[in-house]
């Protein structure tokens, strides 16, 4: 493809969209409009580099990647394995490092490993069918949650949860611990199966200098 053609991409906003930006910038790629406090604009150009970046929400991103909105997005490997999109994972980025965990009380311990029918709250039902039913071969209900997951043991929703973890205060303070890790967690480049073909050069050329980035930083 032409070296005219902007690659776009589509950031998870918040704290990823700032250590995306950050990692961009010590292989040289920068966007001066992204930084701009107030802006409104929802498209930022490189023109130069002939890159545009937009922000969107988590989930949002790898929709973006699949249906070629965007030929590359960054963001966690949660929402990855959640979403299930049709896309390609080319790259662990090494930051938002956490955790997705099975945890509540104590006491919860013994259903898991009678493997007893319980109820299972989360913001992630497919990653907790995937590992109850793929994985433990333990039949659950799950119940699909958008708050604060921690409340569904304390109130009697739910005998466990199933949650990202990163320093694990919260379950501490409400008297929850991690009873089984499910799988680790962190940001994830991913990019569009057509767009990887199209711009394998520039694309991959990407994906080289991060790689060098994120070994400097281990």
């Amino acid at each position: 493809m032409s070296e005219d053609r902007y690659l776009t991409f589509a950031l998870g906003k918040g704290r990823l969209a700032k250590q995306t930006l950050e990692a961009f910038e010590r292989i040289g790629i920068t966007c001066e409009e992204m930084k701009e406090k107030d802006t409104r604009k929802l498209i930022f150009v490189n023109e130069k580099l002939k890159l545009k970046f937009f922000l969107a929400k988590g989930p949002d991103v790898p929709t973006y990647v699949e249906y070629g909105a965007a030929d590359l997005g960054v963001v966690g490997k949660d929402t990855v394995l959640e979403e299930g999109r049709n896309i390609y994972e080319v790259l662990d980025l090494g930051f938002g490092v956490c955790k997705m965990c099975v945890c509540g009380p104590k006491s919860a311990e013994e259903y898991l490993k009678s493997h007893e029918l319980i109820r299972v709250a989360t913001k992630y039902p497919k990653i907790a069918k995937d590992y109850f039913f793929g994985k433990k071969h333990q039949t659950v209900e799950i119940i699909k949650l958008n708050g604060s997951i921690e409340l569904a043991p304390i109130v009697g929703l739910s005998e466990v949860i199933v949650d990202i973890v990163e320093t694990g205060s919260t379950l501490r303070e409400n008297g929850l611990m991690v009873l089984e890790e499910v799988c680790p967690l962190s940001a994830r480049m991913v990019v569009n199966q057509v767009s990887m073909k199209m711009e394998h050069e520039r694309i991959t050329r990407i994906i080289s200098d991060l790689k060098l980035v994120i070994g400097e930083r281990k």
